[in-house]
């Protein structure tokens, strides 16, 4: 490789890893302070909250005597309660708790009372959906969501001529109605390939008949990272004009072009501002939404589209928009059951659970496409580590979830050999799913 080459490499690499360390923090920092702010509520006293692991490379002490620290491996951190034997709450120091009076121990998390201790664990995986629904909410609440009747904020650049305008209130499309999006979508799906299509707008107050370009090209919207679009160097703006020599007026042509290639090369004729080049794309094998609305194995690119038009958009309210993040919120967590259960069953690859490397590239690939894009990285990550932490594994705070219901059904705790037992099998089970993901990550197409 030559010198300039490999600076390029470094540097991108030091991106990757920055912008990771960076989104990871974030949802570190929000998780353990879930459980450091409500066990303060609850009574139970932290004496440090660690951003990090390893050598602290700066701490200060607060009024209540709690440290908050910085350690040198940005990956990770975590909150020792009054009485921890460790940084994961999983057993009690016997000799710091054999100093303690009675009331002392109240502020330990092994002698706050059964309600105090589970809200505590249970508060880290809540902040994190909390942060998600904050974050999706406010970017909606500050970018706006589309209005209920499709009207045209402006349009995108495509090699196709039209009379459409902004300000133009789509009425009909080829003489079917298109009172809402829900409505547009459907026509979309049933439009034969063409072109041009036929409009009816509201312009002006007045309605008028025109022509356009089909609803939904074969413009790329977006590029997930690690696929076939990404390295072959497809941005976002492309436009597909022909796959494999046929014509694709409609993003559907192109994804049934790549389903008919099962896994074949398709050289893609491509649009850029003007200029018209040839690339060949091999599609990777991912997870596809089968007929039956479940998740089963195709072939894609790695590109998604869209209307061809920005929609004009409204600020909703703060109630609004807060439940809006709370549905995309839910949305990535029925999205990852989906995904879990299709795995499961064998309709999917395992290679679709990624480690941290996996995670670092589409993080490193949310950030360059821009802020918005990668605060949104930030809030499907949150979600998603916030589930991860509520299974039902010990040494998680699903695992410390169920060992509180069992003291709750039981009168008492489990034994402390029984709790050994489980957290050595439980750090097993992580340790050799952060391996699995690791190796998917580095030998996973």
């Amino acid at each position: 490789m030559e010198f300039p080459a490999l600076l390029l490499s470094l540097g991108s690499l030091a991106y990757t890893v920055a912008t990771f360390v960076v989104a990871l923090s974030i949802i570190v920092f929000v998780h353990e302070f879930g459980h450091y702010i409500v066990g303060r509520w609850s009574g139970i006293r932290a004496e440090v909250f660690s951003i990090g692991f390893g050598p602290v490379v700066w701490s200060r002490v607060d009024k209540r005597g709690t440290r908050w620290q910085l350690a040198a491996l940005p990956f990770g951190g975590y909150v020792k309660f009054l009485g921890d034997a460790n940084a994961s709450s999983a057993g009690a120091d016997e000799a710091t708790m054999a100093q303690l009076s009675e009331a002392e121990k109240r502020h330990t998390m092994h002698g706050a009372p059964l309600w105090a201790r589970a809200a505590t664990v249970f508060a880290g995986p809540a902040f994190n959906f909390i942060l998600s629904i904050i974050v999706f909410g406010g970017m909606l609440f500050f970018t706006g969501i589309a209005t209920d009747q499709p009207t045209i904020a402006a349009l995108k650049l495509l090699p196709v001529e039209t009379q459409l305008m902004p300000g133009d209130r789509i009425v009909s499309v080829d003489g079917k109605p298109t009172p809402d999006y829900e409505a547009l979508g459907k026509v979309a799906d049933e439009l034969p390939p063409a072109d041009q299509v036929s409009y009816v707008v509201e312009r002006d107050g007045r309605e008028a008949t025109v022509t356009g370009p089909t609803l939904i090209p074969a413009l790329v919207q977006s590029v997930l990272p690690a696929s076939a679009a990404g390295d072959a160097g497809l941005a976002v703006g492309d436009v597909i004009i022909k796959a494999n020599g046929k014509p694709i007026p409609r993003f559907d042509d192109l994804r049934n072009e790549v389903k008919a290639s099962a896994g074949a090369p398709v050289v893609l004729t491509v649009w850029r501002d003007g200029e018209v080049f040839d690339t060949t794309l091999t599609p990777r094998q991912r997870p596809v939404t089968g007929e039956d609305g479940g998740l089963e194995t195709g072939y894609q690119l790695g590109i998604s589209g869209s209307f061809m038009f920005e929609p004009a958009t409204r600020i909703p309210g703060p109630v609004e928009a807060l439940k809006s993040g709370a549905r995309m919120t839910w949305g990535v967590i029925d999205s990852t059951f989906s995904a879990i259960s299709s795995m499961v069953a064998g309709k999917i690859s395992t290679c679709n659970i990624n480690g941290p490397i996996g995670m670092a590239k589409a993080t490193g690939s949310a950030a360059s496409a821009g802020l918005t894009s990668f605060i949104w990285m930030i809030a499907a990550l949150s979600t998603a580590i916030g589930l991860l932490n509520l299974f039902p594994i010990p040494v998680l705070d699903g695992g410390h979830l169920v060992f509180h219901a069992y003291e709750w059904a039981r009168g008492k705790p489990p034994s402390d050999r029984v709790m050994n037992v489980a957290l050595a099998v439980g750090l097993t089970l992580v340790l050799a799913l952060m391996f699995f993901g690791l190796s998917n990550d580095l030998f996973c197409k």
